[in-house]
């Protein structure tokens, strides 16, 4: 038994060891919704993004300070955000990377705002082999339609 926990920690420690960039999953929800603001309405706000973030403006304010540390963004108090080439593309990959977990679990059947909920947990966390994988998948359930509809109707 003490062989099995050990080889369990073991596995914990190993999965936390991500060769991915250390941008937290906050800072990269953050850039986001920026991203999507930006696409809906030209520009991000301080005041929009504690709106859509569900936190304080003085929080937003620090949070834009530290994604501008790490060159994500460019801010400037009471003139504008605008992510950098690097923001934008880690904001691209979050995107792509919700969409294809939606649409993983609406195939699997799960309704989208349960699918919506568990996308947004679990989004920022999965390797891009395993999202390159799921899209491969997701590409063959829907070239044969007869698998989805066998899966959902047995």
């Amino acid at each position: 038994m003490k062989d099995k926990n050990s080889k369990r920690l073991d596995s914990i420690k190993a999965a936390h060891q991500s060769e991915k960039a250390s941008y937290s999953t906050r800072m990269e929800d953050y850039l986001e919704v920026i991203s999507e603001l930006v696409e809906l309405k030209g520009y991000a706000t301080t005041l929009d993004i504690s709106r859509y973030m569900n936190v304080s403006a003085p929080s937003v304010t620090k949070m834009l300070q530290r994604l501008e540390e790490n060159k994500l963004l460019e801010y400037e108090k009471y003139h504008g955000i605008n992510l950098t080439s690097k923001g934008t593309q880690i904001a691209i990959e979050i995107r792509q990377n919700h969409g294809i977990l939606l649409e993983f679990f609406e195939i699997l059947g799960v309704n989208h705002e349960t699918a919506n909920k568990d996308t947004e947990g679990i989004e920022h966390h999965l390797n891009p082999k395993t999202i390159k994988q799921l899209r491969k998948f997701i590409t063959f359930l829907k070239a044969n339609p007869k698998i989805i509809e066998s899966f959902k109707n047995p």
